[in-house]
């Protein structure tokens, strides 16, 4: 009996086991097909991805270049009618490249304007305000962003409500105060008036706040002055 039972079960575990490789080697080549077809989904999206990639990078690229040439068109036209002469400048169909080159307009410009003079006084204008403001700025807002007295605050409250006011509204008040001063027609109308930027100064001072107070006290225990 006993050797009946374990030949049954013998027989039952291996009608088991070939069902089961029956089953697996059914079962492969359907799941090779499949990941195959899944192999070839997935190519086919990464391709699209690819492409429309590539489509958007050359429309955008695209539309750069065209503003581009917008934005640089003007210039380019201002440049090559300046270096026209008068009759292919008033052409009725106008040329994108001169016929012949006048560099006799720049001559006739420097002398009839006095360019050259307006240039000195644009760059002496610039150097000496640019330097003032500057050392300006920079002691304001480090006294308002270190230095400790009374009325800091409320005094650079004043200063930042004083950005509300319209720069229009001083036009009239400016000009009876240089004329007062006999600053008309002079280099002092153009630099003094514009010397003070509370927006700068606003701007310095949040940026010396970000600088560790610690540093500055370390800086004055060995020694250093403020300037």
């Amino acid at each position: 009996m006993n050797n009946s039972i374990e030949n049954e079960k013998t027989t039952s575990e291996q009608t088991t086991e070939s069902t089961e490789n029956m089953l697996l080697q059914t079962e492969t080549p359907k799941a090779l097909i499949e990941n195959v077809m899944h192999d070839r989904d997935m190519k086919k999206v990464s391709d699209k991805q690819a492409v429309s990639k590539i489509l958007v990078q050359v429309g955008l690229y695209a539309f750069l270049i065209i503003m581009a040439l917008i934005v640089v068109f003007p210039f380019y036209w201002m440049l090559i009618s300046s270096v026209k002469t008068l009759d292919e400048y008033n052409l009725t169909v106008p040329t994108l490249w001169p016929q012949t080159f006048d560099g006799v307009n720049y001559v006739e410009a420097f002398n009839t304007a006095s360019l050259g003079r307006l240039f000195l006084n644009t760059l002496l204008v610039g150097v000496i305000s640019t330097v003032l403001s500057l050392i300006i700025t920079v002691l304001s807002a480090f006294a308002f962003a270190r230095l400790e007295f009374k009325g800091k605050n409320a005094l650079f409250a004043f200063l930042l409500a004083t950005m509300m006011i319209p720069g229009e509204l001083f036009t009239i008040t400016n000009y009876q105060t240089v004329s007062k001063f006999n600053w008309l027609d002079s280099y002092q109308v153009l630099i003094i008036p514009f010397l003070v930027s509370v927006f700068y100064i606003y701007l310095l001072k949040q940026n010396f706040l970000q600088i560790p107070n610690e540093l500055y006290l370390a800086a004055k225990v060995d020694g250093t002055t403020d300037f």
